[in-house]
This record gives structure tokens, sequence and C-alpha cells, in this order.
């Protein structure tokens, strides 16, 4: 019989890594390589992928370019097999970021470029893209950071999500019909592009978890009634690496809306409080009560560890014990709504998803799932019970990896201090949780399974007991 309960925990430090592991330029050919051929098998003669700094995942994942102020467009001819990309002003200086520039012609587009920067000399739009090769007849694919169902809209195919001025332009160029949605081709949650990732681009997930879940540690063990929001984030001690979402902290009656950012407002004993921090490749959120223990907790809400905190560990750590390659994403979505589907828990997002640069790639977890997932799987163990009530909530947010042997053995071999951590967050899985993996499952987190619901004993948390 499987259940769960307080235990002291001494929390092991996993360690940091000190060296980035960076994509290699061999990798980047390789992956131009491969969506030109699938962009062809598809029908298209031209592909736009469209990047701004709020939607960069796709550009920066073929070309290592992600546009830090302004927008951008990858022009690709695939008749021609020539590629363009197109920036504003101070795009056109940051270019060499690529490790693929020398094979992208680069095009001052200065509309791209912020207001009131200057506009001489600024070419149609027309003529930017019939210059990067896109002609009347073109079938073009346009990939931006959504695609759409036949649920949302009735001409899914012809919905496009990037601004209009472009696709009005291109739709003038080579007909209506001609423009596709074409996102599915990089972030499909199964076939797509992005979804299956090289050991590179893993062991740079694993580096970015390491310090988004380093810091959240560091506030969970480090809050005290007293500290401003302010000052609570500045326990984490940030790195600098670039966010994919607003870093989230926030204690008292806004810790209800979840995803506020921090504020002046001084953390006080018996508050709720949640913390989340996400970079490219890696968040991690906790959330739980400013309080020693269940005595200081508010009348009515006492039992917030057998009510709430118990069935959401209990359904999690299930969750992590199934998850693995070829499982369907519907048997982990069942799982979860079998043992917290009731309204109560306000369960109403998919419980996991794929994480990117971005920190919502796509989710193959769903109701009635069949896709399976795959090794080289970048995961977010991400059930988030939005209760609406004074229980507030639980949360135990963390990154995993799906890799099979061979995976296994070159993440070893080419990332060795990583590997290393990577086996202490599953030994420690193992005994002292109690949670056991599979082989192929990799967490990423430095607070792996780790849930203390009172912020104020942070030694004591959730265990699995058989």
């Amino acid at each position: 019989m499987r259940s769960s309960r307080l235990a002291d925990f001494d929390l092991p430090e996993f360690g940091l890594p000190r060296t980035q592991p960076m994509i290699g330029e061999d990798t980047y050919r390789e992956r131009f390589r491969v969506f030109k051929e699938r962009a062809v098998e598809e029908g298209y003669t031209s592909f736009i992928v469209y990047g701004d700094r709020e939607h960069n995942a796709n550009i920066a994942y073929l070309t290592g370019y992600d546009p830090r102020f302004e927008e951008s467009m990858l022009v690709v001819d695939l008749q021609e097999d020539r590629s363009t990309i197109v920036v504003g002003h101070e795009g056109l200086g940051y270019l060499p970021v690529s490790p693929i520039n020398d094979s992208l012609e680069p095009v001052l587009y200065p509309s791209f470029s912020l207001m009131a920067q200057h506009r001489e000399q600024t070419p149609p739009l027309k003529q930017v893209l019939s210059e990067a090769g896109v002609e009347s007849g073109d079938l073009v694919g346009v990939a931006g950071w959504k695609y759409f169902k036949e649920e949302e809209t009735a001409d899914p195919g012809h919905t496009i999500e990037i601004p209009s001025y472009i696709v009005d332009t291109l739709r003038e160029m080579v007909g209506s019909e001609n423009v596709v949605n074409a996102n599915s081709l990089l972030m499909h949650p199964t076939e797509g592009l992005r979804v299956v990732n090289e050991v590179d681009q893993l062991a740079f997930f694993e580096f970015a978890a390491s310090y988004t879940s380093q810091a959240v540690r560091n506030v969970v063990c480090g809050l005290k009634p007293g500290l401003s929001e302010f000052e609570a984030v500045q326990l984490m001690g940030l790195t600098g690496l670039p966010l994919s979402c607003h870093l989230m902290l926030s204690a008292g009656p806004r810790a209800f809306m979840g995803l506020g950012s921090p504020s002046s407002r001084i953390i006080e004993r018996g508050d709720p409080f949640t913390t989340a921090y996400g970079v490219f490749g890696a968040l991690n959120c906790r959330a739980g009560w400013v309080v020693e223990d269940e005595s200081k907790l508010p009348e009515g809400v006492r039992d917030y560890v057998d009510r709430l905190v118990s069935p959401y560990f209990d359904a999690v750590t299930g969750w992590l014990e199934h998850v693995g390659i070829g499982v369907e994403g519907g048997s982990l979505y069942k799982l979860i709504h079998d043992r917290i589907g009731d309204p109560f828990y306000g369960v109403n997002l998919n419980p996991g998803h794929l994480i990117h640069l971005e920190e919502w790639l796509n989710s193959p977890i769903y109701a009635g799932s069949k896709l399976r997932l795959k090794s080289g799987m970048a995961l977010q163990v991400d059930v988030i019970p939005a209760t609406g009530t004074r229980y507030f909530t639980t949360n135990m947010e963390d990154g995993i990896a799906l890799a099979d042997k061979k995976l296994r053995d070159e993440f070893q071999v080419n990332h060795p201090e990583a590997w290393g951590r990577i086996q202490a967050r599953i030994s420690f899985m193992r005994d002292q949780v109690g949670v056991s993996l599979k082989p192929e499952v990799l967490p990423f987190s430095n607070i792996p399974s780790y849930l203390p619901p009172f912020l104020l004993s942070p030694w004591r948390a959730m265990k699995v007991i058989r």
C-alpha cells in the first residue's frame, strides 16, 4: 500500500556546474539540414520562421540567434537552397552569436527595429521577401510559436499567428491558400523537430535546471518572516541566464494568483507563498505556507497536508514512477486525474508538458492521448492544483529528460559532471524520498521530489511510504 507522510530530511548539495554546455556548429547545421528536408517533404517551396523577444525558440533552435529587442525573420528558399535572416538595427550586430552565421544572408529591415530608430532607406517588405526567394506560386510554410486545431477555427491551416503585415504581404505575393501555418513541423508534441533533443541540448537544459532549482531551493531554505519579497528574491543568487518567463514570487493575498512578480511587501508568518524561476530550458516552482507546522496555519486549513499535500505528492510521485519511453500521454493524464481529479484540486492544465528554450513547447499529455513519449524528450513535471479555496495550493514542479541506453551512454561520456549530479539525484529520490525511477528517467533538479509544505521547517518534507 502506497502513502506519504512528512519526514525529516538532510537534503544533499548536488552542486552547480561551472561550465555551460554549448550547442556546436555541426549540430545547428544538421538541424537545418533535417528541417529543410522535412519542409520539402511536406511540399513547401519557401519557409518563414518569425521571432521576437517573447517568441524566439523556433528561430533560435535553427540558427542559435535569439532576437533580444526586435523582430526577426528567417526566410528559407527551399528551391534554391539559400537562407536569409532579416533583422532590425540592433539585431544586425548580434547576428554573430549564430554558429552558422556564415550560411545566413543578413538583410537589414529597419521596420523590425524599435520605434523612432531611423527608417530611411527601408525597402518594401515585398521586395525583401522577393529578394530572399519568395515568388508567385510558392507554397510558403510559416512558423512563429503556435498552431491551431479544428475546435478553435474553421481553417486551422490558414490561421497564422505572426504579425498580419507579414502574412498580408505573403498572401498578396503567393495567394492566400498558399500561406500555411507550419508550426507543427517544429512543435508537434511527438513528431516536431524540437521535441527530441540531442545530448548537448539535454546537458544545456540540465545546466539551466541546476541553477533554477538551486535558486528556488535557496529561497525555500532561507525564507524568514520580515523579509520583503524583493529581499527573498535576492536569496536566489541569480546568474543572469536568459529568462523564459517573468520571475514569480509572492506571499499573502497575491500568492493566490500564482503568476505575480515580487514586490516590496513584507512576508509575514502565516502567509501563503509561491515562487517560480524559469530560464531557457528550465523552470522550477515550489509553494506552501510561511509557518513552522500545521498548528500555525489559519483556522480551517490545518489539515492542509492530509487534505491537499499528501494526495498531490502521491499523484506526482506516481507520475514520476510511471513516466518513461513508450508511455502514452493519456496514461499519465489518467494517473493524475484518478488520484486528484476531484474538482477541489483544480488540476485543469495538462499534467506535464514538453519544455525547451520556451517554458512550454507543447504537451502529449492530455485526456485520451495515444501519443507515446520518446527518448530525447525534456519534460516538466508540472501538475498545478488551483484549489481556489483557503487551502491555497502546493507545487513540486521540476524537469526531467527521457534517455535510452545509447543516449545515456553519450551523456555519461560527453558530460560526466552533469551525469554525476543526475546519479546523485536518482539515489536521493530512491533512498530518501522513496521514488524509484525507470532507468531512462533523468532528473535535472537540485530539489528532486523535495516538497516541504511548511516553509519555516524546510528540513521536513514529504516522503513515500510503502
